[in-house]
């Protein structure tokens, strides 16, 4: 009994001074839609209603657009960790992708996560765990500007 005591004790005292057992390993998930030329999200949540039928309208909409848009565009500050970036394609005519990747010599240095596939109405997950460091996220296929992510923590 004195046994059973100790270890009911013992465990009680762990749990009480660790705290509960915490889902670190679970990721955090962003949510990013995507319309013609942008992610709605990074954008305050404002959808332009960019008219595209082909990607390359987007160069068009961007060298207009996008030194405004960037300026007043969300950053998302961040600590470091593993994340979900959960990209939906909402509109688009053409299948989309989405590039996550450091900025600067952070481009060779941290971590990186890329991928197509977004038809219109699909939703996929890309997961990276990010270290400190500034990063740029964005569509090459539906070209977006280069949004600002930063972590730090």
């Amino acid at each position: 009994m004195k046994i059973l005591w100790r270890i009911s004790a013992l465990f009680i005292a762990v749990f009480v001074i660790e705290g509960p057992v915490r889902a670190a390993d679970t990721p955090s998930i962003i949510t990013l839609t995507q319309t013609g030329c942008q992610f709605v999200e990074s954008e305050n949540g404002i959808n332009h209603m960019f008219h595209t039928t082909k990607s390359e309208d987007c160069h068009d909409i961007n060298k207009r657009t996008g030194a405004q848009r960037l300026k007043k565009s969300k950053v998302y500050r961040l600590k470091p960790g593993k994340y979900i970036f959960r990209v939906t394609n909402k509109n688009v005519p053409y299948p989309l992708g989405f590039w996550l990747r450091g900025r600067g010599l952070g481009r060779i240095t941290l971590p990186s996560v890329s991928g197509g596939g977004l038809n219109k109405g699909v939703t996929k997950d890309y997961r990276i765990s990010l270290r400190s460091g500034e990063y740029f996220y964005s569509c090459p296929l539906n070209p977006t500007i280069n949004y600002r992510l930063i972590v730090e923590g």
